[in-house]
């Protein structure tokens, strides 16, 4: 099946015939508030903007090649982590990343109109707090994860018929072109930046930066209705340890994650107070583990046998954004609203619901325009399937297997304050309730809510 998907792939590059297209650019100036197509940008640039490691105040640009159509994006992201209340032991962590990546505009070097091709690396180094001191399924640091250094993206992108067709395929990951938003990474949990969580626990979602096979493509029917779909490589062996990102072959594919998404966007750049509203979902036709049982229909925490595979899983959601307030000026200053409701159809899942909700202010006081105040909170219901392994891991403590909760809930409130055109620096606070234990399931009883202290820097 991997084998015929990767065909099609190749087959719908081949025969793609570019007819007109414009080139891809990404403007520093942009803040939350004034993005208002919610057709992904997937180059290497846009990729750091979305994903948080671009400060929004107006840069000038450092482009030596920028006249013979190389576009160089080099960032750094350094994200540390302490919790003073909670969690299984008191500890402080700090995660980085470097990022450095190419968009080589077609037209203009080759005269292919429409085409990029993107290319992006990454250093990933440090530790993650949930990991060695709460134990819940979700970080409190976006930036962990494929510690190592990686090819993150190698892409061609065609856009078409003026921009109403565009297509792009190589080597990417789900999670930068899908349930992705420039409001979610104005913060640091991975509840929210760089997607709502939910994904990659109730589907094979790919996350930044461990690349494999993919392709996608967006129809505009109007400049307001879109539709968006992709297919992506599901395989056990990227971002495993070892993986660097240049093995490019499917030999343990196990199948294809499908996203998809209907949006509207309320209207052109120039709306007053642009909004963006989506329905959506993902089928994931790959093999997963159960959440539960072994082979021999065991409690696989209890006997320590490999989990049981299970094949398919589908889920859905509906998720938006909206400008409150809107002050015109060159930098608009504003409030900004959003939220994502994500459930399980089908399939086996160790989480089976999740909400969020944030609001994001732009332009805070006098002569501080692009500073942001950020407040998110996310509930991540655990499924019953869940519940049943964190009780039967605790009784074999020595605890009480009653009372488990199923709701962790994630609070974050920020302030990101810019320093000159290339700093940016996010001190937040953090609350977990609930941490779920699902990374330490051996506890005897539940550990305390976390308080955790944060802070980000990142620097173009």
């Amino acid at each position: 099946m991997t084998g015929r998907w990767l065909a099609a792939c190749v087959a719908a590059f081949v025969g793609a015939c570019p007819q007109s297209g414009h080139t891809q650019s990404t403007s520093s100036q942009s803040t939350p508030l004034e993005r208002t197509s919610r057709i992904p940008d997937t180059s290497a640039a846009g990729i750091a903007e979305t994903l948080g490691d671009t400060p929004t105040a107006p840069i000038s640009p450092w482009q030596p090649f920028a006249k013979d159509g190389l576009t160089l994006t080099l960032t750094y992201t350094g994200e540390a982590a302490t919790n003073v209340t909670g969690g299984l032991t008191r500890d402080a962590a700090y995660a980085g990343q470097v990022f450095a990546g190419v968009d080589a505009d077609l037209d203009r070097i080759l005269g292919i109109p429409g085409a990029t091709i993107h290319v992006a690396m990454t250093n990933r180094h440090g530790q993650s707090l949930s990991a060695i001191a709460i134990g819940n399924n979700t970080s409190v640091q976006e930036i962990f994860g494929t510690q190592n250094t990686h090819l993150a993206l190698l892409t061609w992108q065609q856009k078409l018929f003026d921009g109403k067709f565009e297509f792009e395929l190589g080597r990417s990951v789900s999670n930068v072109a899908f349930t992705t938003s420039p409001y979610y990474c104005a913060f640091q949990t991975n509840a929210v930046c760089g997607n709502p969580v939910f994904v990659y626990f109730a589907g094979n979602s790919s996350g930044f930066p461990a690349s494999r096979w993919a392709m996608h493509a967006t129809v505009r029917f109007t400049p307001s209705v879109s539709f968006h779909a992709g297919a992506y490589e599901v395989n056990p062996d990227r971002g495993a340890r070892g993986d660097h990102g240049f093995d490019f072959g499917t030999a343990n594919a196990t199948g294809v994650y499908v996203p998809f998404e209907l949006a509207y966007d309320s209207g052109a750049a120039a709306a007053r107070l642009p909004g963006h509203y989506q329905v959506g979902g993902w089928l994931d036709r790959s093999s997963y583990e159960d959440p539960l049982r072994d082979d021999a229909g065991g409690i696989a925490v209890l006997t320590g046998a490999t989990p049981a595979r299970r094949f398919g899983r589908t889920g859905g959601y509906v998720r938006f954004d909206q400008a409150l307030t809107r002050k015109a000026g060159p930098t608009p200053r504003g409030l900004g609203i959003f939220g994502v409701a994500m459930a399980n159809i089908d399939g086996r899942v160790p989480s089976d619901r999740f909400f969020e909700l944030g609001l994001l202010q732009t332009g805070t006081f006098r002569g501080r325009d692009t500073d942001t105040i950020g407040f998110v909170v996310t509930d991540q219901r655990l499924s019953e399937l869940a519940i049943r392994r964190l009780a039967a891991a605790r009784i074999a403590a020595g605890g009480d297997g009653d009372g488990i909760d199923r709701h962790q809930v994630m609070l974050e409130l920020n302030y990101g304050l810019q320093l000159g055109r290339a700093m940016r620096v996010l001190p937040n606070v953090q609350y977990i309730v609930n941490p779920d234990q699902l990374s330490a399931p051996f506890q005897r009883k539940a550990s305390g809510d976390a308080l955790v202290f944060g802070f980000r820097l990142s620097v173009d």
